[in-house]
């Protein structure tokens, strides 16, 4: 089974992905990072600033896989294109993104509206890009009933792989993803599938496994960013120490500080992950209100000093 990491905007950034694969790689996993996603700029003129996310030399030894939000299948064809000059195979198209600021605009899973729409964007960039190009969706707009007629439209498609999160747009992350929505679209589907959503341990990993053992990945994103050794610790390996934790924070802050210029925007960035870790740690519910409120270099580094003298759970 492959094991991926799903894009995360502001959290599976390229410094995330160089700290992770330091502290917690291993050989032969994880098979992909997938990327936030990236929008195609309409003038076709690509932004330097957006792009040093996906420079191959930011992403050194990093299975990395771009991921696109679009509506316009010819602008999308066009990006792909650039993307392959990058030196990138496959590409990912976002159906799955449930923000409304993304779906006010008819994007990501906004774009399953519309199932016409949605096969006249496939068929464009089927027509104009070359090479593999895989799909990451919901299962509908407001009940999974939708994903029938969805599921009709990639199924015409050469898609490479299908990732399914088992939710709708409207549920945002809340409630439970569908996993008997998920079983029994699965043997409908004629691309390979993976599947992505709500799976933070490893028995839940592996118990996934057993279910559906003719899924070609399980993508998790959460999961990895609460117990970044999730995916070794499935594959037998020993559980994150509280050293590999620090130099991996360590990595992260000094990372951000370097790539922000300021270290002020490194701890904002910094929150999004300890949101998850602090977690790991025992009895650590006042120092979490802590990290909520503090501001300056010495107060989080002060914090995390204290955090660190806690047990791990």
């Amino acid at each position: 089974m492959n094991y991926y990491v799903a894009p995360m905007e502001g959290l599976t950034d390229r410094v995330w992905r160089q700290a992770h694969q330091k502290w917690f790689g291993w050989a032969g996993g994880p098979a992909r990072y997938y990327a936030p996603f990236l929008s195609p700029p309409e003038n076709r003129v690509l932004i330097k600033k957006k792009m040093a996310e996906l420079a191959p030399e930011a992403n050194p030894g990093v299975p990395v896989i771009p991921q696109l939000l679009a509506k316009d299948g010819e602008l999308a064809a066009w990006m792909i294109g650039e993307l392959r000059k990058l030196g990138y195979t496959e590409v990912n198209l976002n159906f799955g993104c449930p923000a409304g600021t993304v779906t006010a605009k008819g994007k990501g899973s906004g774009m399953l509206r519309d199932p016409a729409k949605l096969d006249a964007f496939l068929e464009a960039v089927f027509s104009h890009a070359e090479g593999p190009i895989s799909v990451k969706t919901r299962l509908g707009v407001e009940k999974p009933e939708e994903f029938a007629a969805i599921l009709t439209i990639y199924n015409r498609y050469p898609i490479s792989e299908l990732t399914i999160h088992p939710r709708v747009m409207r549920q945002l992350y809340r409630g439970q993803a569908d996993q008997e929505a998920f079983a029994a679209a699965l043997p409908q589907c004629k691309p390979p599938v993976c599947y992505n959503g709500d799976i933070t341990t490893t028995g839940q990993l592996h118990g996934l496994e057993a279910e559906f053992p003719t899924l070609s990945g399980i993508m998790i994103g959460r999961g990895i960013i609460a117990d970044p050794a999730l995916f070794r610790k499935a594959l037998g390996g020993p559980a994150a120490t509280k050293a590999e934790l620090r130099g991996y924070l360590d990595d992260l802050y000094h990372g951000y500080t370097e790539l922000f210029g300021s270290a002020g925007c490194a701890i904002s960035r910094m929150k999004g992950h300890w949101f998850y870790l602090v977690h790991c740690f025992a009895d650590s519910e006042k120092l979490e209100k802590q990290l909520k409120k503090l501001r300056e270099p010495w107060e989080y580094e002060t914090v995390v000093n204290q955090i660190f003298t806690l047990p791990l759970i």
